[in-house]
């Protein structure tokens, strides 16, 4: 049997399994090589943070570090699908515009209006810096010149001010990373019985860290060169601007006193997480957190939380079975396709799909209430937006690409996320700018003409190595 995750804890990154929701300070250090001979002992110098050190201590700083593919190609490390790199990870974010399609990256969205992430902006290195608010600017500034030294540069140092969003909220005002999935440390779980018939929060290894068997019930591809890749993840890096003047407007011109109320519909939850009103409530595995205790499947129809919503576009909290399990013969009529609709059965199962997000909001707090009475920001707020994957393609491809982006999401048409979407019309000039769900009198509405509220300011893949295999790609050549 192999070695659970727990007891490989000393070897993984603390971030794979805690957002470090104590250190309010955070700085994203973007670094491109320009000296590996330098960089090398630097890096090997820097305290990155093991689970082991994060479950035993109390950490007043955390340092992290990730890097793209150039990154690892500069610093001499072979990065091919044969060494058991992910294809995704090798193209990049960035590198194909057939991705970029996938992704809702076009408009204002492209990589080309990217402040960082492409041609010399693109970066070779990820430093995640955690700390005090009071003590986050000196570690920040500390580690920049030292980089420099080091011959590196500084492609962008995204450190969030001390006036930004409250962690746990985002910049349009609602709870944010209530919806994390659970992992299997303890290496108890057997995918692929009846119980995935229902959906669950607790997913296998796999789903966060290579050489782990994933929901599928094996180990996927991973550098297995001297173990270079065992307890590492591929991290996803997107920061996204977010117009909170420009929703709240809109949404005042549109409801006036309903504008809360249409917001929450638009995303799914109310403003505080709860979830809306009138859902299934139900014990589910994985998760003992109240706001999750709920479920669509009874809301097939999307009458309570539309079908469009963020949250359930994000998560559709779908099992293998749409509707669940019933028992030895109702289980055999609906595998067979005797049950159920087409519509009921349009959302793959969640636990192929899920992520653990990472990110931190930044910018300053801009309350509903002045937004809508015409006051705005004077600085920009958005999301550094971080999530951890086994497999990109099938995890945050297929989220962002497949339920996201697309107008067609669980056999909808003309909608995108309604946060997200970049609103441009597909082929044919068939829009996606619009939003239908069910009002509070039962009466079913649309709603045409969403702006696009969200643009990607940059975005990166990074692969997030295990301390051992960290040592291998910072060993001298």
């Amino acid at each position: 049997m192999r070695m659970a995750a727990n007891d490989n804890a000393a070897d993984i990154q603390a971030i794979a399994d805690r957002g470090f929701g104590s250190l309010t300070g955070a700085c994203y250090l973007l670094l491109r090589i320009q000296n590996p001979t330098l960089a090398r002992p630097w890096l090997r110098s820097l305290d990155i943070a093991s689970l082991a050190q994060a479950r035993t201590q109390r950490l007043s700083q955390v340092c992290q570090i990730a890097f793209t593919t150039a990154g690892l190609r500069k610093l001499g490390t072979e990065v091919t699908p044969e060494a058991g790199f992910d294809p995704d990870f090798i193209d990049g974010i960035a590198g194909d515009e057939r991705r970029s399609h996938r992704l809702g990256d076009e408009g204002a969205n492209a990589p080309t209006n990217w402040h960082w992430g492409v041609g010399e902006q693109e970066p070779h290195i990820l430093l995640v810096l955690l700390a005090a608010n009071a003590s986050i600017d000196s570690l920040a500034q500390n580690t920049r010149n030292a980089a420099v030294a080091a011959g590196c540069a500084v492609i962008s140092s995204n450190t969030p001010t001390t006036a930004t969003t409250p962690l746990g909220r985002e910049p349009f005002g609602f709870a944010d990373s209530v919806s994390q999935p659970d992992y299997d440390w303890g290496n108890t779980l057997t995918p692929g019985g009846a119980r995935d018939r229902d959906y669950r929060n607790l997913l296998a290894m796999g789903e966060l860290l290579l050489g782990y068997p994933n929901e599928y019930g094996f180990i996927g591809d991973y550098p297995t060169a001297d173990e270079l890749g065992c307890n590492g993840s591929y991290l996803v890096y997107r920061q996204l601007a977010q117009d909170v003047a420009g929703f709240w407007q809109w949404l005042a011109h549109q409801a006036g006193d309903g504008a809360i109320e249409l917001a929450e519909r638009m995303v799914g939850r109310e403003l505080d997480g709860a979830p809306l009103p009138g859902l299934q409530t139900a014990t589910i595995m994985g998760t003992d957190d109240p706001r999750n205790a709920f479920l669509f499947a009874k809301d097939a129809d999307g009458r309570v939380c539309p079908i469009g919503a963020h949250i359930r576009r994000v998560n559709p909290r779908s099992g293998d079975d749409p509707q669940g399990r019933h028992g030895f013969l109702r289980n055999l009529i609906s595998t067979v396709g005797f049950s159920g609709t087409a519509m009921h059965d349009a959302v793959a199962s969640a636990r192929f799909h899920r992520l653990s997000r990472r990110g931190r909001p930044y910018g300053p707090v801009i309350e509903p209430q002045a937004t809508m009475q015409g006051k705005g920001a004077d600085q920009e707020s958005g999301l550094h937006f971080l999530c951890l994957n086994g497999n990109l393609a099938r995890q945050f491809e297929f989220v962002q690409g497949a339920w996201i982006a697309s107008a067609k999401f669980a056999g909808l048409a003309d909608e995108q996320d309604p946060l997200l979407g970049n609103r441009l019309p597909l082929a044919g000039a068939q829009p996606t700018d619009a939003f239908s769900y069910t009002d509070t009198d039962a009466c079913p509405r649309v709603i045409t003409g969403l702006p696009q509220f969200v643009t990607v300011r940059g975005g990166a893949y990074f692969f997030m190595p295990g301390l051992r295999g960290l040592a291998q790609i910072l060993a001298d050549s």
